[in-house]
This record gives C-alpha cells, structure tokens and sequence, in this order.
C-alpha cells in the first residue's frame, strides 16, 4: 500500500470507530473524550494489540504476518 491508501485507510477505521456505540460491544459508555470506541476497545474486539492498530490507524501497519 502507498502513502495515500495507509492514510485513507486510518481515516476509514477512525470514522467507523467514532461512530460505535460502547454499551453495544459491552463497555462502558461513561465520560469519553471523543464518541465512539477507545482503540484499545477496537483493538480487543479485533484480536489484536493496541499498538498494531494504532499503527493502522496512522499509516504505520506494515504487511501482517501469515500467523
């Protein structure tokens, strides 16, 4: 993937992310800074580490492994 695919796609997961309702996936909706979900929530939903999505959402994935 190039530069203009990693960051439409940090743009893409960013926007599905805000727009996820917490209580719907069994967390907390409290105070929350921005709608939506906290990465890490996103991350535990997808099996994945923190980092690795963080790194999604900011260009910085990578090719995963076949694992």
């Amino acid at each position: 993937m190039n530069t203009s695919d990693n960051h439409a796609l940090g743009d893409f997961l960013r926007a599905r992310r805000q727009r996820l309702d917490p209580a719907t996936f069994g967390f907390p909706a409290g105070r929350r800074r921005t709608p939506g979900l906290r990465r890490e929530e996103v991350a535990q939903l997808a099996s994945i580490s923190p980092t690795w999505y963080t790194w999604l959402e900011q260009g910085r994935g990578g090719a995963p492994s076949r694992e």
